[in-house]
């Protein structure tokens, strides 16, 4: 029986965050943050990572307004998680990500990071809270 194992990618216009799955897919570990190049050269990077963590799945954050409707960045988002759907051997699944890029900052606050800092965390951080979010709602199924 092989184990699921997930990637997660918060994408961003500057920057994507990216998170793994411990190996019991019960909690996300921010894994970096990738520095946007231009979409060919995001969709092989982006893909290599998939393939070096041996990721099953990959979750993408999809950003909504707060009150569930698409924003511009929805629309941008979708159109780069088509194409990475295109490029990859494994299922793309999308999640809301409506409040984890704020989770994300108020965590690092609260540790007291400064904003320099902050900047190159916050995107691991906000791709680990989607993911959580995406692996709480399969253990509540028992998938």
């Amino acid at each position: 029986m092989s184990m699921e194992r997930y990637v997660a990618f918060d994408i961003g216009d500057k920057r994507i965050g990216i998170a793994v799955s411990d190996p019991f897919n019960t909690y996300a570990l921010p894994s970096g943050t990738y520095l946007r190049r231009g979409v060919e050269a995001d969709i092989e990077a982006l893909k290599k990572t998939v393939l070096e963590k041996g990721a099953t799945a990959v979750v993408c954050g999809l950003p909504v307004n707060f009150d569930g409707t698409e924003a511009v960045q929805t629309v941008k988002a979708r159109k780069f998680i088509e194409a990475l759907r295109a490029a990859l051997p494994v299922p793309v699944i999308c999640e809301d990500e409506r409040f984890t890029t704020q989770m994300a900052h108020e965590t690092l606050i609260s540790e007291g990071m400064r904003r320099e800092k902050r900047k190159l965390y916050v995107d691991a951080l906000a791709a680990a809270n989607i993911l959580d979010g995406y692996l709480s709602k399969l253990n509540k199924k028992g998938v």
